[in-house]
């Protein structure tokens, strides 16, 4: 069971809710995947008119936890007010923390986001940063009083999967206590899987799947990835050899001449 800030959920996939062909498919593929958590932006509701409370009032008959998201911030004072914002329209102290700080790679400002994640966790946010794979970031990020990180494994959207894997395995490795749960740059399901191994937490995914020819089909091929790649973790994965090693024993066995 996955636990964040003290909440227990049974599903380690996250799925945002934009660029769906339709509310009806993003309906269908959250319900699908069995998704515990969906990402929602206060931008997108406040914007939306009559279809922004349409989308509003789907994600509430769907059953599951709301984390709205500061997207498309690029200040701290941005961001702040947004979170203030968007705790009075979603009804909840969950906050996934985003400042972007490059308009090409979308790369977080990771020192707006240390400043904006203490105001918030001072002010009772429960704050869930999207960071980069840095381990000094992590750290500054858990003394501000976030207590899950959120780094990327490659740009937002660009789908190109864990591009630095050391990097995410030191991270895990550092932080044996924090939830980490990989969000951004998935693209595939075997790369859901692959981060899953190391040990993270959960994913968090978009565009994989919304911007899939089938994205119902597809958020279940994500929760099966995440799924296996975390019982491979649990189970203790084989790890690489430089030299083979043969399956069947070779003492005891009978030599002809």
């Amino acid at each position: 069971m996955l636990s964040l800030y003290g909440t227990q959920l049974p599903s380690r996939l996250l799925l945002g809710t934009a660029q769906y062909p339709s509310l009806a498919i993003l309906a269908d593929a959250v319900k699908a995947s069995a998704a515990s958590v969906a990402t929602v932006s206060l931008r997108r509701e406040a914007a939306g008119g009559r279809a922004g409370g349409q989308f509003w009032s789907l994600i509430r008959s769907l059953g599951i936890m709301v984390l709205p998201n500061t997207a498309g911030c690029h200040s701290v004072k941005e961001a702040v007010t947004t979170a203030r914002m968007a705790r009075e329209v979603f009804g909840t102290n969950w906050i996934k923390l985003e400042i972007i700080g490059n308009h090409d790679t979308l790369q977080p400002d990771v020192f707006g986001l240390v400043d904006a994640a203490r105001i918030l966790c001072e002010e009772g946010f429960a704050v869930f940063p999207y960071t980069t794979e840095d381990l000094i970031v992590a750290q500054r990020l858990i003394e501000a009083g976030c207590q899950v990180l959120m780094p990327w494994c490659a740009p937002i959207g660009s789908a190109k999967g864990p591009r630095n894997l050391d990097a995410l395995r030191s991270l895990r490795g550092h932080f044996p206590e924090i939830p980490l749960i990989v969000d951004a740059g998935l693209g595939r399901p075997s790369h859901a899987a692959a981060v899953m191994e190391l040990g993270f937490d959960a994913v968090l995914l978009n565009t994989a799947v919304a911007k899939a020819a089938d994205p119902t089909t597809m958020a279940v091929a994500f929760a099966k990835a995440v799924e296996a790649g975390r019982e491979a973790f649990l189970a203790g994965l084989l790890e690489p050899r430089d030299m083979a090693v043969p399956s069947t024993p070779v003492i005891g066995k009978g030599v002809f001449a």
